[in-house]
């Protein structure tokens, strides 16, 4: 792992703000994966560190001589006081001068057990049991640092590169002086995002996939932007959740958050979830809100 010093920067020109990033998660969910796209990225990167010396490693890395930028750490479940350890440890980041970022690496337990068998290894918590009890010892004792997680990502059926691009859609904008808010569109029948915030319902508005001249079409488009923002209600909920959103982000920030993922679904994800969620997204731009808008299913 190589420092980040930058050689074409001025030495006298002020550093930027450092960056931390925890890197979490169940087994077998991407946690390495995640570290070396991050270092691919620029970001130093701590392998396998354990709770306790987490703090001293942050520490470290931002003394006013440090190369270290931005650092990103990861840590697992090694031993029964994992997860008191490292709320102590989020406690403490969170009290100085380093809030870090929690990244969060889920995915269901099935495509797990397929991770592991694949690989033929055992579950750090399978003892003398079954891989799932070992599952669901870590997603038990897991269960409060997801909670306080900033970004849950879900890998089940990802690639590497898959992750590679997640990690790079939610970092590239990071600049630690702002909450940023991903707006997110999708179809329900394409099973609702599993690592949101909040989750928000566009299907009690008209399907215009039910119009032969406009079914073709997509949310993007001026015939369904212009159907869609014309029904009764769509403004009144688009209204709605821009005041609600900005009443929560003073909150979130207060708290440390720095990401805030809303999604907004339809049936299929073409037409009224895209729709809403690309006025929305302008909406919140106008007021200076940092966001990123993006169509999970538009391509199905």
């Amino acid at each position: 792992m190589k420092p980040m010093s930058d050689p074409s920067r001025d030495p006298h020109e002020p550093q930027r703000k450092p960056s931390l990033i925890l890197i979490t998660g169940m087994s077998g969910a991407g946690r390495r994966a995640a570290a070396a796209a991050l270092e691919e990225m620029g970001w130093y990167v701590a392998d396998n560190l354990p709770p306790e010396l987490i703090v001293k490693m942050v520490e470290l890395s931002f003394e006013k001589e440090s190369p270290v930028e931005r650092l990103a750490i990861v840590t697992d479940v090694r031993s029964r006081a994992f997860a008191g350890s490292l709320n102590g440890v989020l406690d403490t980041l969170h009290q100085s001068a380093h809030r870090p970022i929690v990244l969060y690496l889920d995915a269901d337990d099935s495509e797990l057990i397929t991770r592991f068998d694949t690989v033929r290894r055992s579950h750090p918590l399978q003892e003398e049991g079954t891989l799932q009890e070992g599952l669901d010892r870590e997603r038990e004792m897991l269960s409060e640092i997801k909670a306080r997680a900033d970004i849950v990502l879900d890998t089940t059926g990802s690639s590497v590169h898959d992750l590679r691009r997640k990690l790079e859609s939610e970092f590239e904008m990071l600049d630690g002086s702002s909450i940023r808010v991903n707006l997110q569109s999708f179809g329900f029948k394409h099973g609702a995002p599993k690592d949101v915030d909040i989750l928000l319902d566009a299907r009690f508005l008209p399907n215009p996939y039910w119009i032969p001249e406009l079914r073709h079409y997509r949310g993007t488009d001026a015939p369904i932007a212009n159907y869609v923002m014309n029904q009764e209600g769509t403004i009144e909920f688009i209204n709605a959740v821009e005041t609600m959103i900005q009443a929560m982000l003073p909150g979130y920030r207060r708290e440390g958050k720095n990401f805030v993922s809303v999604a907004i679904g339809c049936t299929g994800g073409h037409h009224r979830s895209v729709a809403v969620v690309e006025n929305l997204g302008n909406r919140l731009r106008q007021d200076d809100v940092n966001v990123k808008v993006s169509h999970r299913d538009l391509a199905k």
